[in-house]
């Protein structure tokens, strides 16, 4: 069961690309730090910061989706 319908939205692998890296407090833990991006709390700036981790995390581990999301957007 979902709380929002912006949870279907956001689900792992919507849109081909395969999830952004996910974060906790500590900010700094076994010497990996937060993103600063991340503590802003600018919304929009978040939002541009995860699309382009997955595509990153989808090119690199997967350039067979990447390969399928490349072409689903030039057909859009």
């Amino acid at each position: 069961v979902m709380g929002s319908a912006q949870s279907a939205d956001d689900e792992s692998f919507d849109g081909g690309l395969l999830e952004h890296p996910h974060y906790t407090k500590p900010q700094i833990w076994q010497g990996a730090e937060v993103p600063e991006v991340l503590r802003s709390g600018n919304h929009e700036q978040i939002a541009a910061w995860r699309k382009a981790q997955a595509e990153l995390t989808t090119r690199t581990r997967r350039p067979d989706l990447w390969a399928a999301y490349n072409d689903d957007k030039k057909e859009t």
